[in-house]
């Protein structure tokens, strides 16, 4: 006990104290001796850190409980104060209200009952009132300056659908990497490790982010390299293969008349 208080920078007795008020679960007993872990150390590094945020040690209590109970993640994280972290979107999009006449303005002609569907469809818009809520501003500027472009909303809708498949094995990819590697287990975490999820978590967010834009800009240049060469053979091949010698350079020419005095 002694080696364990000292280890969390507490006095013996405030480690009694703790174990008296259930703040830590009982050590493992072999015969009269007392074996703290790691776990108790984490435990009492929390409580400070709680203590430290302004909780009570009944209120600390009251969360230790709730998490042993099988409260979840993100409603015990809300009572220590994580769950800002934990529950933060991952996205930066921002919402956008439109008018009937606001998205004539931004598709014209291409705002057409069949493509509003397809929109609510993907989960693109939704219908409040008389307006309809877009989910993304950059999507909905990017669906713009493609039908702008030239591209049919009808296109840009179907490639969106597409896309959102993608994106979403992606994500399922990733979450799957992080929580099998990183996270582990979130069913019996104990309640001192709720910090460290939460720190995990702001540590992976701008990663994930870095992943797919990465990898999209090195497909798209490897597609449009692909696309490119195509278009040069298909060039080449129409011109045949004298084409190149029809028009001669400047070194072709012979030398005229007055070259040769």
């Amino acid at each position: 006990m002694e080696e364990l208080a000292e280890a969390a920078g507490i006095p013996v007795r405030t480690l009694r104290f703790y174990r008296e008020r259930r703040l830590l679960p009982p050590p493992r007993r072999d015969g009269r001796i007392a074996w703290y872990s790691e776990s108790h150390l984490a435990r009492l590094r929390t409580i400070a850190a709680l203590l430290e945020r302004g909780h009570t040690l009944g209120g600390i209590a009251e969360l230790i409980t709730a998490w042993e109970n099988g409260r979840t993640l993100n409603g015990v994280a809300e009572l220590l104060g994580l769950g800002g972290t934990l529950a933060a979107p991952w996205s930066d999009e921002t919402p956008v209200v439109l008018t009937p006449q606001e998205l004539a303005d931004y598709f014209g002609e291409h705002a057409s009952p069949e493509n509003l569907t397809a929109a609510l469809e993907i989960g693109y818009i939704s219908v409040a009132g008389e307006s309809a809520l877009h989910t993304s501003r950059r999507l909905l500027d990017v669906s713009a300056a493609l039908v702008h472009e030239g591209v049919p909303l009808a296109a840009v809708l179907a490639a969106g659908k597409e896309v959102r498949g993608h994106v979403d094995a992606i994500a399922e990819l990733f979450t799957q990497v992080v929580k099998n590697h990183v996270l582990g287990p979130l069913d019996d975490v104990p309640p001192e490790q709720a910090q460290r999820i939460s720190d995990a978590m702001q540590r992976l967010r701008p990663l994930a982010k870095d992943i797919v834009d990465a990898e999209m800009s090195l497909a798209m240049e490897r597609r449009v390299r692909i696309e490119i060469d195509a278009w040069l053979r298909r060039q080449a091949a129409a011109q045949g293969p004298g084409a190149g010698a029809a028009h001669p350079g400047p070194r072709d020419v012979p030398p005229g008349p007055a070259a040769a005095g």
